[in-house]
């Protein structure tokens, strides 16, 4: 049995990107323990690296979907594959134009028909359409 009962998203991207992004940060760190202008820069440039190349990798499959994933795929070394389509609500399928609502063709230009609510004499003038009742 596992040490714990739920999927924490343990992942190739995210390891790899930690690494990352943890030597960006110790390279910042010595930066400031020197005062060197080299590794103050150095650092956050290694740590934006993490992020892309974590990014790149979430793409390629190797991340996971927001969310609890089944049992079978709680292993750090598998694979995701429904990434293709984008993933519902991440911010990585979204910058990289996955995961977008498909939607039927655009409405033509110029107006929208509202239907009429209510009965009677509201909303029967057409001249009044779309301006605020009073």
């Amino acid at each position: 049995m596992s040490a714990h009962p739920y999927d924490h998203g343990h992942t190739v991207a995210g390891w790899t990107g930690f690494a990352i992004a943890g030597v960006g940060t110790a390279v910042l760190g010595l930066g400031v323990c020197t005062v060197s202008g080299p590794l103050l820069v150095g650092g956050p440039v290694i740590a934006l690296a993490g992020l892309l190349v974590t990014w790149v990798l979430h793409l390629a499959g190797w991340g996971k979907p927001s969310g609890p994933r089944p049992r079978e795929q709680w292993g750090w070394r598998v694979r995701d594959l429904t990434v293709r389509q984008g993933h519902t609500g991440c911010l990585g399928c979204r910058l990289a134009g996955r995961g977008r609502a498909r939607r039927g063709p655009a409405p033509a230009a110029g107006r929208v028909p509202v239907p009429v609510r209510g009965s009677g004499a509201e909303g029967a003038d057409p001249a009044r359409a779309g301006q605020p009742r009073s």
